[in-house]
């Protein structure tokens, strides 16, 4: 009861104009039992006014296009899309199919673009196991990063599962559009809670805020898991971030089958709140 009074003046001191911090949620296609018109419906009766989406190239009843046009008919801001990463690891070897996703992006980023959308997401790995990286992707990243920027679109890397390939794009890629995006459940569950946050100190562009118990990457509401959230909002403060408090949980009946559609999204606001108040 404590901690709800808690957050209720949180909530007042943020409609009061308190925090300058901006929510946002991921709009989620995982929702297992509603579909995603009923996912974005939620996030705006929760009174988000901002979201990500899944830009992902897959064959969804309901597509991407679709998803994003709804987002803007209700008034939804879209701060950046996820592009896909079904592949990505051939992007670091020699072959067709790192050239084909050198392309893939290029097309994903133009029409986020023609869709007003600034940002793009993207991951450098996936799995456990990835190629060593080097030159070959490296080049293959640039050609992808430099066109984004001659559209003004910035991208961001996401830190996954396997150190080393941030710093190591990072590093050789100084351009005022790249960046990365930290999540905070990889940084938990992958990571043990290590991360090199002044290594990338003014490059922070965004944020996946979301909670587990290191068993897994279980995307719960923040406060759900075993993160030190004190301790992750004040080092993303003292590097400089200053965008959105963006969470990417997942409504999921494993986990929140006692609540509705609606009180997830209604409870991932307030404990938005509650991480727009450590970070202010």
């Amino acid at each position: 009861m404590a901690w709800k009074q808690e957050l209720s003046k949180v909530k007042k001191l943020y409609l009061e104009g308190y925090f300058m911090r901006e929510l946002a949620i991921a709009v989620q296609n995982e929702n297992e039992s509603f579909n995603v018109i009923d996912t974005i419906n939620s996030i705006k009766n929760a009174n988000f006014k901002n979201v990500f989406v899944q830009w992902y190239d897959k064959d969804w009843k309901i597509g991407q296009q679709e998803q994003v046009n709804l987002c803007k008919k209700l008034g939804l801001n879209i701060i950046f899309a996820h592009l896909g990463y079904q592949n990505i690891n051939c992007i670091w070897e020699d072959g067709e199919e790192g050239e084909f996703l050198v392309q893939r992006y290029k097309n994903d980023i133009k029409d986020c673009y023609e869709n007003g959308i600034s940002m793009v997401v993207m991951h450098l790995t996936s799995k456990k196991t990835a190629p060593m990286y080097g030159t070959t992707g490296l080049n293959r990243i640039k050609q992808i990063t430099e066109y984004a920027k001659s559209l003004n679109v910035k991208v961001a890397f996401e830190n996954t599962k396997i150190k080393g390939y941030l710093e190591y794009v990072l590093e050789n890629i100084k351009d005022e559009n790249v960046g990365i995006c930290f999540d905070a459940g990889h940084y938990h569950v992958h990571f043990n809670d290590e991360f090199n946050f002044e290594f990338f100190k003014d490059r922070i562009f965004a944020v996946h805020l979301h909670d587990n118990d290191k068993s897994d990457d279980l995307h719960l509401l923040p406060y759900d898991g075993t993160i030190n959230w004190d301790d992750v909002m004040t080092k993303l403060k003292e590097n400089n971030y200053n965008g959105p408090i963006t969470l990417e949980s997942v409504y999921s009946n494993d986990y929140y089958s006692n609540i509705s559609l609606d009180e997830f999204y209604k409870v991932g606001y307030e404990r938005g709140m509650k991480l727009a108040e450590i970070i202010e």
